[in-house]
């Protein structure tokens, strides 16, 4: 419980943080179409996002989105409750912390991007028959403690049968790295072989020949709800419209990737990864397409967030699985995905 103390703790700085705000802002009066928008990370793994900003999908909406980047799932949230971003796109288990944290307009998740794990576990050594059996004695940097991507793979390990521990019997998850230092990290420190990583990082680190891809988590955890948008509950009541109207766009974003061959998406999402050549683009979307990492319809499920609280679970993040209705609300992806069926 020592963790929901501390979410806690998070929770009521943000209040504060928000009564601030409010009074800083006085009686202004907000454009609710222009959308502040916080990803936990940036990465290809969210293209549909990408695509639909870049191509007007959201100005088409009459919507102007704002990016920010949080470099982690806690500074999203803080953004979220804190009134600095409008709607947030993070992992869904982020909301179940604050799920426990009594919070009166308490967050929920409204539309599913990813359905599955979207890193790599990247090497310093090449291995084209990588098995999670080469893990066994050495270091893996898996990303924060609590977070999605750790949690996930330390479910992988477990579920194979391997233990987590400093043996030489064992695999050693580091959980101490935060998320957007992964790549230094493990580059600085020559006696960890592995580490976990997002493209277009994984693509770049290869590129500089410093590592190479081995294995995709995506292909090993299976269907798991792992990125989503969120927003406050009273958000999704008093601006309906534009949070429809956003996942509208994006949809129209996953569509597009669809449709087109990988080459004409990468150039869709050229203005957002200027630090990558087109081919790097359309290998990591072909790399994305392959695992089915983008949900067809951004409804997260009730089974699919029951693998969620397992993974939680078996992390030991949480003694108690939250409740699906009360953490995810699919009535604007539902009527998206019903009106698509009807036209």
């Amino acid at each position: 419980m020592k963790f929901f103390r501390k979410i806690g703790i998070l929770c009521l700085m943000c209040m504060m943080l928000v009564t601030t705000s409010m009074l800083a802002v006085g009686c202004g009066k907000k454009n609710y179409n222009k959308i502040e928008l916080n990803e936990v990370t940036h990465s290809i793994f969210y293209a549909p996002l990408y695509v639909a900003m870049n191509q007007g999908f959201f100005k088409d909406e009459g919507l102007t989105v704002t990016l920010t980047n949080g470099g982690g799932s806690d500074t999203s949230m803080t953004a979220l409750l804190s009134g600095s971003a409008d709607i947030i796109l993070a992992g869904p288990e982020t909301v179940v912390y604050t799920d426990k944290g009594d919070i009166k307009d308490a967050p929920v998740v409204f539309g599913q991007l990813t359905q599955c794990d979207g890193s790599f576990i990247v090497s310093k050594e090449a291995n084209e028959n990588f098995t999670l059996a080469d893990l066994v004695g050495e270091t893996i940097i898996g990303g924060r403690k609590g977070g999605l991507p750790a949690m996930t793979l330390e479910y992988i390990i477990t579920k194979n049968g391997y233990k987590i521990g400093e043996g030489a019997d064992e695999i050693n998850l580091r959980t101490d790295v935060a998320f957007n230092l992964t790549a230094s990290v493990w580059d600085a420190e020559t006696s960890i072989k592995y580490c976990t990583l997002f493209e277009p990082t994984a693509t770049n680190i290869e590129k500089q020949n410093k590592g190479h891809v081995v294995a995709s988590l995506g292909e090993l955890s299976g269907s798991i709800p792992y990125t989503c948008f969120a927003t406050k509950q009273s958000y999704l009541k008093k601006h309906k419209t534009q949070a429809e109207k956003f996942l509208k766009a994006v949809a129209r974003g996953y569509d597009y990737i669809i449709a087109n061959d990988s080459m004409t998406v990468a150039k869709a999402l050229e203005k957002s990864f200027t630090g990558n050549t087109l081919e790097e683009l359309a290998t990591a979307v072909e790399q994305y397409i392959k695992i089915n990492a983008w949900s067809n319809d951004m409804v997260l499920t009730e089974e699919s967030f029951e693998n969620l609280m397992n993974v939680m679970l078996n992390a030991g993040v949480i003694t108690e699985k939250s409740n699906w209705a009360e953490v995810v609300d699919n009535t604007i992806a539902t009527s998206i995905k019903n009106n698509k069926k009807a036209a």
